[in-house]
């Protein structure tokens, strides 16, 4: 029996091979290839950042024809650049779990035939594409499902301003903003929810895109139809451009709004972060008409339901942009894990506030 740190090294040839010396030393019967079929696999599960989901995969054969310890199940991930990284695979009772995904992924183990595993506590890197493998002596066949998230895309750019961000700059800025860099799927379900923006961004295949839902000339002409516009792969390391990033739901952690920074650190929190606002807008529906800083220096606020004076008629997270935080006075989001629940929820800060009180609004 091959020794477990090995497992993933296993080819199909060594073990036809094996299976070759074993019927020529016994004699014995060969199996039939219409008593082993194809794993199956939906197409999609879908789940939110922090929650457990099932990848499922079954496969079929005859009991009295095959040695369950003799079958191999590999998960791997595959990305829209086709490459693969290895996050499971089992041989028999051996089982070896790769990367980030240690102390995550296990076996479903729901009766013969299943080959599906459980992710637990998933990330927003969990977002993706995975093959499941299963090979037995004579035979080797593959399903797919894509594990997609509940989640909200969000543009971003630096406080250096647009255009300011070649491929990695991106990827670590939405990283900064508890994000990771959109693919064109989440992009493109955005632009179907109604998100119109008239800049270009990195998206996480290395393509350039925006989303327009209101053609107009200072946006790629007015009779362009509405859709995601497309300018191609860019080279990652020359060309710049700002970045569209994706966020999930929040789970066990709350946002709430205080009304200077030391109410943040009174409360054990830290300012917030672009991601976790967008979060705590979609997931939470917070909804507050007072512009607060964020942790990259920007100043936002999140509506849900659009007002006057509140920044125009589409819900949203409105942006001021990134003023001097010496001269300018405003609130701060801030944001504290809640240990003690699996929900987001928003509190208020129970501070009074007065015209001399530093980085302060109104009361809430």
């Amino acid at each position: 029996m091959p020794d477990l740190n090995s497992i993933s090294m296993i080819s199909l040839e060594k073990l036809s091979v094996q299976l070759a010396l074993c019927l020529a030393a016994q004699g014995s019967q060969t199996q039939n290839k219409d008593d082993w079929k194809m794993p199956t696999a939906p197409g999609k599960v879908v789940t939110h950042r922090g929650g457990t989901i099932t990848l499922p995969c079954r496969y079929h054969h005859e009991p009295e024809t095959a040695d369950p310890s003799r079958i191999r199940i590999k998960w791997t991930k595959v990305t829209d650049t086709f490459q693969f990284a290895d996050v499971f695979v089992a041989l028999g009772r051996q089982q070896r779990v790769f990367g980030p995904y240690r102390g995550r992924v296990a076996l479903e183990q729901a009766g013969p035939g299943d080959a599906s595993v459980v992710i637990h506590n998933v990330t927003l890197q969990d977002y993706g594409r995975y093959e499941c493998e299963v090979t037995n002596d004579m035979e080797d066949d593959t399903g797919f499902v894509s594990l997609d998230l509940e989640g909200v895309v969000f543009p971003y750019y630096p406080r250096l301003g647009r255009y300011k961000l070649n491929y990695h700059e991106a990827e670590e800025a939405c990283k900064q903003q508890d994000a990771i860099l959109a693919s064109h799927s989440q992009l493109h379900k955005a632009w179907l929810e109604g998100l119109d923006w008239c800049n270009a961004g990195w998206l996480e295949d290395g393509s350039v895109q925006y989303p327009i839902s209101h053609p107009r000339d200072q946006c790629g002409r007015k009779e362009t139809p509405a859709g995601v516009r497309n300018y191609g792969y860019r080279h990652k390391e020359d060309e710049r451009y700002d970045a569209f990033c994706f966020t999930s739901k929040l789970n066990g952690e709350k946002v709430n709004y205080p009304e200077a920074l030391k109410a943040c650190q009174r409360d054990g929190s830290a300012v917030a972060k672009v991601g976790q606002l967008f979060a705590a807008w979609r997931f939470q529906l917070l909804d507050r008409c007072e512009a607060g800083w964020v942790e990259d220096g920007s100043i936002r606020y999140p509506i849900v339901n659009p007002r006057a004076r509140c920044g125009g008629s589409e819900p949203g997270v409105r942006n001021l942009g990134f003023p001097d935080k010496k001269f300018r006075l405003y609130g701060v989001y801030c944001f504290r894990k809640n240990l003690g629940s699996a929900e987001a929820q928003t509190t208020q800060a129970p501070v009074r506030t007065t015209a001399k009180f530093a980085n302060s609004t109104g009361s809430i």
